[in-house]
C-alpha cells in the first residue's frame, strides 16, 4: 500500500521509522534483532536510508597513497526486498541524488518496481566529506526535484529511452524531506520553503521532516507550507536523544538546534542511563504534543538503535 493511502486510510495516527542498512561485511539478522520488537508494535511502514559511495585515500604497504572508492553500507533495494518478504510492512526505500546518474536511479526504480514496492523517498543528499559543496555527478541531478520529476514520468510510462514503446508506466508513491530549522544551504526560512513547494509541484505527494526539538519549530514550518499553497501531508521526524555527545553531534550534522532547557537537563544527568531516559521523556512529551495539535504521524529516526524507540511508541500509541 502506498503512504499516502496509509495516511489518508488510517483513522488513528501511527508511527513509522527509519533503518540503515549494516556496515559492509555485518549481520543482517543482527538488524532483524533489532527491529523486530519495533514491528510487533505495528508500524504501517519502515524506511531504509541510502548511502552513497565515498573516495577515500589510503596508503599502500609500498608506501604510495591510492584514491579508493568505497561502499560502507550496501543492499538496500535487497534489505529492501527481504524486510517486506520477512515481515507484514512496507519498505520505503531512499534514493539519493549524490553518486548517481540519472540512468542509474531509473534502473533502481526499475528493480523496486519488480519487487513490487510501490513508495520511495527521494532525496538529493549531503556532500562526501571532503567536497565543501554538494556536486552532482554528471549525468546527474544537483537537487531532489529533478529526482521527483524523473520517478513522475516513471509513472506515466516515460522512460529516459524515449524510442521505448508500450512501455510500463510503474505506481511510486513519493516523499520529500522537509526542514523546520531550514536546510543549511538555503539562505533563509522563506526560500526553504520555496524550493520544498518546487518539490510538491513536480509530484511528491506527502514530507517528513528532519528531525528537531522544539514542536513550536514545526508548528511554524506546517503554517508557512500551508501559507505557500503546500497541502500535502507533513510527518514530523523525531529522534530521542540517548547520549551526550548528541549535544555536539547531531546540531553538526542535522544543522538543527538543541534547546536550552534540554541541554541544560541532559548537563545535570549523573549518568548516561539519566540522559537515555531524559532523552525518551522529551520526546514522548513532543510526540504527544504533535499528535494532539493534529500530526498525521511520528516518524522515529532510530540510528540503529530501538529500545528507547520501543519505550517511546508504548508510552504514545
Amino acid at each position: 500500500m502506498k503512504v499516502i493511502d496509509i495516511i489518508h486510510n488510517t483513522k488513528h495516527p501511527f508511527f513509522s521509522f527509519e533503518i540503515i542498512p549494516p556496515l559492509r561485511g555485518g549481520n543482517i539478522h543482527k538488524l532483524y534483532e533489532s527491529i523486530e520488537p519495533l514491528i510487533q508494535l505495528a508500524p504501517p511502514f519502515i524506511n531504509i536510508t541510502f548511502h552513497r559511495d565515498e573516495v577515500e585515500y589510503r596508503q599502500a604497504t609500498d608506501g604510495s597513497i591510492r584514491k579508493i572508492t568505497v561502499t560502507k553500507r550496501p543492499g538496500s533495494v535487497a534489505l529492501a526486498a527481504a524486510i517486506m518478504k520477512r515481515y507484514p510492512v512496507e519498505v520505503v526505500p531512499h534514493l539519493v541524488c549524490g553518486g548517481a546518474t540519472a540512468h542509474q536511479l531509473e534502473n533502481d526504480l526499475i528493480d523496486l518496481n519488480f519487487l513490487d514496492i510501490e513508495n520511495v523517498m527521494a532525496l538529493r543528499g549531503d556532500a562526501i566529506p571532503g567536497e565543501r559543496y554538494f556536486t552532482p555527478e554528471p549525468g546527474g541531478y544537483a537537487h531532489s526535484r529533478d529526482l521527483v520529476r524523473q520517478i513522475k514520468r516513471l509513472n506515466q510510462g516515460i522512460y529516459l529511452d524515449d524510442t521505448l514503446t508500450n512501455a510500463v508506466a510503474t505506481n511510486f508513491c513519493i516523499g520529500v524531506a522537509g526542514y523546520p530549522e531550514k536546510h543549511h544551504e538555503a539562505p533563509n526560512a522563506t526560500s526553504d520553503i520555496e524550493y520544498l513547494k518546487q518539490k510538491i509541484d513536480a509530484g511528491a505527494d506527502y514530507i517528513v521532516t528532519q528531525m528537531f526539538y522544539d514542536n513550536r519549530k514545526y508548528f511554524t514550518f506546517v503554517e508557512k507550507c500551508r501559507a505557500q499553497g503546500i497541502e500535502v501531508p507533513i510527518i514530523p521526524g523525531l529522534k530521542p536523544i540517548s547520549t551526550s555527545k548528541h549535544l555536539d553531534t547531531l546540531p553538526r550534522s542535522f544543522n538543527i538546534d538543541i534547546p536550552e532547557e534540554l541541554e541544560r537537563a541532559i548537563r545535570h544527568c549523573k549518568s548516561p542511563m539519566e540522559i537515555k531516559q531524559l532523552g525518551i521523556e522529551w520526546c514522548v512529551q513532543q510526540s504527544l504534543e504533535l499528535l494532539a495539535q493534529g500530526a498525521p504521524a511520528i516518524h522515529y529516526y532510530s540510528m540503529g538503535k530501538s529500545d528507547n524507540i520501543q519505550e517511546i511508541v508504548k508510552r504514545v500509541f
